[in-house]
């Protein structure tokens, strides 16, 4: 692994500053083989797995070349779901934290237009957001691009394989053709090519290759009898290996719901995520599974891009994927940050020339093998921690630490231990925050009977039922 310091790069020096804060020192190999490049303002096509440091990547190329002075939109990354384009701004603002008055907006479908055209015209240097809504700014006249620098295109494959062509077409139209043009994505399929070939000048195109192996992520393939025996097979899987935090992948939305509900009546801590869910649906159950008020998140591969996970135990897939890029795509979930994983694919008869196709694409052997077999008594296992919502945020002047220091302050015997409490998330008009299972109820009590910034706040339980 390169070990070289994002010292050795001509980054402004409150971008170096904001990096050691974060503890970031050397680069991940995708960075130090793209950011030269980027920051002499050469156009850039790179493909990495998940958790290979793409977004730091492009997020200091077009936050370097930024004029906080200037008002304009200076830089827009496209992405394909509103929790890429969530997480991207979120990294994006850590990364600028030490530049001054800088404005990172996110706009995005499910939220009304009427409050972003509104932050628009106050002005913004940095737009992150999904095609859809992006194209609808930009013909409504409510977002301009003509000073744009930098145009990034996240996750392009899955932009253009949900149907988005029509949108990115119309949004270049409306940039300058001086701008420079940054492609990242985890797969690069046949149907990105012919993009790239159109939008890019001479760009620099770097691949990094998979660092995992078989220390990191333990495949196993495990064939089962029919469609029917997929679910009994899952269940088995889970109690096996008893994972604190793992996704199941489905190939359709359907299925994904449908297994959900299955895994939530055997009494898994399970919920869907796909794109058929209402916007508020979707984030109630990603903060959960972020939270640990989750443990199986059973998702489509479209849905799952973006997911913030620190740390997966398990993936399980209900099927082989589609495409078999994906397939190295979805085990590279688990198994990051020098940790371990196991990955599981179920595989029927009618699929073994799927299984042939991956071996041929992966150049190995892939053996399937029985289903082991669960533990004698053993239950599902149960999210440790329960999530609460708040109806007050940022609007309200609320911070994490004013949510935190009313759940452990005071003599009261309900207060809690720091360590009791877990992630804390502050939105526009609401909060959560995580608390351990079983002080759950005392959390509840203490929140609903306190104040938050001199004013009483409503406190619920998001759970299983949402």
């Amino acid at each position: 692994m390169n070990r070289e310091g994002f010292d050795t790069l001509a980054l402004p020096a409150e971008l170096l500053e904001g990096l050691s804060l974060l503890e970031y020192t050397a680069m991940t190999p995708i960075q130090a083989a793209t950011l030269p490049a980027m920051l002499d303002g050469r156009d850039v096509l790179g493909q990495g797995q998940t958790g290979s440091g793409k977004t730091a990547a492009f997020g200091l190329g077009l936050l370097a070349a930024l004029d906080v002075g200037c008002f304009d939109v200076q830089a827009l990354v496209l992405c394909p779901t509103r929790e890429l384009a969530d997480q991207v701004a979120e990294e994006l603002r850590r990364l600028a934290r030490r530049l001054a008055n800088l404005k990172v907006l996110t706009l995005c479908g499910g939220a009304p237009i009427g409050p972003q055209s509104n932050s628009l015209a106050h002005g913004a240097h940095v737009i992150v957001g999904t095609p859809g809504r992006i194209e609808e700014h930009v013909r409504k006249g409510t977002l301009s691009l003509e000073a744009l620098k930098v145009l990034v295109l996240d996750e392009a494959d899955r932009m253009l394989d949900m149907g988005f062509q029509a949108a990115l077409e119309a949004i270049v139209a409306a940039t300058p053709r001086d701008r420079q043009t940054l492609m990242f994505s985890a797969t690069y399929g046949d149907n990105v090519r012919p993009v790239a070939e159109r939008l890019l000048t001479n760009p620099l195109a770097v691949e990094i290759a998979s660092t995992h192996d078989d220390s990191s992520i333990r495949q196993h393939f495990h064939e089962v009898a029919d469609e029917p025996a997929r679910l009994k097979a899952l269940r088995q899987l889970l109690l096996y290996h008893r994972p604190a935090t793992s996704v199941v992948f489905c190939n359709t939305r359907r299925e994904t719901q449908e297994v959900a509900e299955a895994l939530s009546d055997m009494g898994f801590s399970a919920a869907a995520i796909h794109g058929d869910l209402e916007q508020r649906e979707r984030d109630r159950t990603l903060i959960r599974f972020a939270n640990q008020s989750l443990s199986v998140l059973v998702a489509t591969d479209v849905a799952a891009r973006g997911l913030d996970i620190d740390a997966l135990d398990a993936v399980f897939n209900y099927q082989i994927a589609r495409e078999l890029e994906v397939h190295v795509h979805r085990i590279g979930r688990t198994g990051r940050a020098g940790g371990s994983g196991v990955a599981c694919t179920l595989v029927t008869a009618a699929e073994r020339y799927r299984l042939e196709r991956l071996e041929a694409f992966l150049e190995q052997t892939l053996e399937l093998e029985p289903l082991p077999a669960s533990p004698k008594g053993a239950a599902p296992f149960i999210a440790p921690r329960v999530t609460l919502e708040l109806d007050a945020g940022k609007k309200q002047k609320v911070r994490p630490g004013d949510i935190l220091g009313a759940l452990t302050t005071g003599d009261d015997a309900r207060a809690l231990n720091g360590d009791q409490v877990g992630k804390i998330k502050v939105m526009a008009r609401n909060a959560f925050v995580a608390v351990d299972r079983d002080v759950a109820k005392q959390a509840l009590a203490t929140l609903n009977a306190g104040t938050l910034k001199g004013r009483r706040c409503r406190a619920r339980r998001v759970d299983e039922s949402v």
